[in-house]
């Protein structure tokens, strides 16, 4: 039997390299064995576990949106009307000015980080294409200033 959202059982080797990992994707398996104590083999195996059990989803990147031309970073919270909700979260996660999306609850039901070159753009963004999405309700932008972590 098949369960989606099953808790995988991982020990403190597993929590470690998936650490290491987070920090830096592209630490070499040897480097990550050195740091455990243990095998260059077995952090492979223990690493492709955790990719067919879907701990690990993909590798990616962290870029800075400033040194792109990305000057305005937003938070946005986002409300529509619940028959257009997953379309709408759907339509917005399709835009290229949109980082990600989460559905979420509180204040929003949806949750996005948009990069605009300024805010002049991010005013166009939000006026002739965001809020255009059939169904949105309210929109509500907050400028990050600072990224701590």
């Amino acid at each position: 039997m098949f369960v989606e959202n099953a808790v995988i059982i991982m020990d403190e080797k597993d929590l470690k390299i998936i650490e290491i990992l987070e920090k830096n994707a592209r630490t070499p398996y040897t480097e990550i064995a050195s740091m455990l104590g243990i095998s260059e083999g077995t952090v492979r195996n223990r690493i492709e576990k955790l990719e067919k059990e879907g701990v690990i989803v993909r590798y990616t990147i962290e870029v800075d949106p400033k040194k792109m031309g990305y000057h305005t970073v937003v938070l946005l919270g986002m409300d529509a009307e619940p028959k257009h909700f997953l379309r709408a979260a759907h339509e917005l996660s399709e835009m290229d000015c949109v980082k990600w999306v989460y559905t979420s609850t509180g204040d929003h039901m949806i949750m996005a980080e948009i990069w605009a070159k300024d805010t002049s753009e991010l005013n166009k963004i939000i006026s002739e294409k965001i809020s255009k999405i059939e169904g949105v309700r309210d929109l509500c932008p907050a400028i990050l200033m600072e990224r701590i972590k």
